[in-house]
């Protein structure tokens, strides 16, 4: 078993797979207009993550490995439609907000890889926390982008207004190219910092 303060540290810091690996970048660039959205998508994938990481490494031994792949994709299936259900349960004006990108948690790389890189070979104790850590780095890299977006564009932090009314909003930041734009600079600034802190 791996440490798993270093496999969660892993998953938010090291292989960031937003910031890091750029992967699943359809709903970091497609939800993240608010904060609420942001981190409503980030968790909502890292517990469909957790679950499915859990599930397959479980299993690992009794699929074949002629049909991971669609084997993969059903387990992880199965957990989206379980979050999608409890949202329209418990959350309903979270999942109308996100719409049609919660089945889309589906054919999400990031899950797909996880399951391919990390649950088929490891053992479930550390696949839960190799999604725990996957998860964290996701949900922070969406919310971050999200509060970026929110206020500079509209103003507000998790829907309060906190910027006055003469404070020009630059709406461009709430449309699909103030996401590219975010998430370039952000980027930006982490290998920025990451590489002075290297030399």
């Amino acid at each position: 078993m791996g440490n798993p303060i270093t496999i969660i540290k892993n998953g938010i810091l090291n292989e960031n797979p937003t910031f890091k690996q750029v992967i699943g970048m359809c709903p970091t660039l497609a939800v993240t207009s608010s904060a609420i959205n942001g981190i409503g998508m980030g968790l909502s994938t890292a517990a469909v993550l957790i679950c499915s990481n859990l599930f397959i490494s479980i299993l690992r031994k009794v699929i074949p490995d002629t049909v991971r792949i669609p084997c993969f994709i059903v387990v992880i299936a199965t957990f989206v439609t379980i979050i999608q259900f409890l949202l329209q349960a418990y959350l309903p004006d979270l999942n109308a907000s996100l719409g049609l990108y919660i089945p889309l948690i589906v054919v999400n790389c990031l899950i797909l890889a996880r399951a391919e890189s990390f649950a088929s070979k490891n053992s479930p104790i550390d696949s839960i926390f190799d999604g725990i850590g996957m998860g964290l780095g996701f949900t922070i890299a969406l919310g971050v982008i999200g509060l970026v977006r929110e206020f500079i564009g509209a103003g507000t932090l998790f829907g309060a207004t906190v910027l006055p009314e003469a404070f020009p909003r630059t709406l461009l930041f709430v449309m699909a190219p103030g996401a590219f734009f975010t998430l370039g600079c952000l980027m930006a600034l982490l290998n920025y910092f990451s590489n002075k802190k290297k030399a």
